[in-house]
């Protein structure tokens, strides 16, 4: 079995398709959250993450985009939030609310646990790289778990521990770990087995930027993906 794992996709629709061309066929894709926000193609993010089939839990974008409340948003998150939540309609806000803040899935005998933020509080914590790895290890207990898929921070990682393995595919659409890839991970699983290969891809960063400023969006936020910041 071979799964597409990745995460905050933020309406870049070039990014995702460069991620989807370069891991090609696939059997499942999970997402950890944040279909939507900074970047300018909402809608069409949500539809392909409907026609797709993509597993996806909320994030805390998809939330506050959908119930328009951008508290304790930077200036330019809180203006993007805005504007994000004016282009959708109520059908797309639904389902973004539909969204289930947590998945357990049973991948050909392997747990997986999927959130956007952690397993205590699964939308809006924020786990970086350094996080303690003891308190990584309780979450693979207490969830029983063997892979835990975390997003949020737009920061790739992977923690490999004898109880499982806790992780972050980084993000599709806005990457801030100073690489500005696209950052995503592809899930090999076999007989209870499974590996996890994390991957880098470049897209039309140049399209995207353009576009934020034709939207409207702040100008920052093209900036930004230049620099993976």
């Amino acid at each position: 079995m071979r799964v597409l794992v990745i995460s905050d996709i933020h309406a870049n629709i070039p990014a995702l398709e460069a991620v989807l061309k370069d891991a090609g066929e696939c059997d499942m894709i999970i997402h950890a959250g944040d279909i939507v926000d900074y970047n300018p193609y909402p809608r069409e993010a949500i539809e392909a993450v409907k026609k797709l089939n993509i597993l996806s839990v909320m994030g805390n974008h998809d939330r506050d985009v959908a119930l328009g409340t951008p508290y304790g948003y930077n200036p330019y998150a809180a203006m993007s939030l805005r504007w994000t939540s004016r282009v959708l309609n109520d059908r797309e806000k639904r389902f973004l609310l539909s969204l289930p803040e947590r998945l357990d899935l049973n991948l050909s005998g392997v747990k997986v646990f999927v959130c956007h933020g952690s397993p205590r509080d699964l939308v809006d914590e924020y786990i970086f790289p350094e996080y303690p790895q003891d308190e990584m290890r309780r979450w693979l207990r207490e969830t029983g778990a063997r892979l835990i898929v975390l997003g949020h921070t737009h920061v790739p990682f992977i923690r490999r521990f004898k109880e499982g393995v806790v992780m972050n595919p980084g993000s599709v659409g806005q990457s801030r770990d100073g690489d500005p890839r696209a950052s995503y991970a592809v899930l090999t699983v076999q007989d209870g087995r499974f590996e996890v290969d994390m991957r880098r891809v470049p897209y039309d960063i140049e399209k995207v930027a353009k576009d934020i400023l034709k939207a409207g969006l702040p100008k920052f936020l093209a900036k930004r993906l230049f620099h993976g910041l």
